[in-house]
């Protein structure tokens, strides 16, 4: 890499670095979310709902 100086390069590799782990994070997300709930107890990343939690709306029946 001719040219670039040593403060250029470690900003490339950290960049980098950075790249390669929000892409292990991503396939992560994916795989959990194939696999689907694993019970009350299983892991949900912060911030996302709870699937089981949420009350049902669409099977209540209307009243006459």
């Amino acid at each position: 890499m001719a040219g670039r100086g040593s403060q250029s390069q470690k900003k490339r590799q950290k960049e980098q670095q950075r790249r390669e782990k929000q892409q292990e994070k991503f396939m992560k997300r994916l795989e959990r979310k194939n696999r689907g709930p694993a019970g009350p107890d299983a892991e949900a990343e912060p911030g996302e709902p709870v699937e089981s939690a949420e009350p049902p709306t669409e099977s209540v029946p209307a009243e006459q």
